[in-house]
């Protein structure tokens, strides 16, 4: 899951932030759960602990998208991850 801004994903870093995605979770407040709602074959999680950054080049394929609420769970789960307030910061 790309979880870079936009901007960032928009520009000429050749690089953006991500979450990965697996079939296991746990239940922890820095995952949220996604589905086939989501465009994903099965129930799977986006792990808010395990940030990387990739390279743009790899991410060739388009999975789905995330409904305003699962972005919501994000944000939260990101917030948790990084130890951040909980107001949102400007970009």
């Amino acid at each position: 899951m790309v979880v870079s801004r936009q901007t960032v994903i928009d520009s000429n870093f050749s690089t953006v932030i991500c979450a990965p995605v697996y079939t296991r979770y746990d239940g922890l407040s820095t995952q949220v759960k996604i589905g086939v709602e989501e465009g994903l074959k099965h129930v799977s999680s986006i792990y808010g602990d395990e940030l990387i950054s990739l390279p743009k080049s790899v991410l060739t394929h388009f999975i789905g998208s995330l409904s305003s609420e699962k972005l919501e769970a994000l944000n939260g789960a990101l917030t948790v991850a990084l130890s951040l307030a909980l107001h949102p910061y400007e970009s």
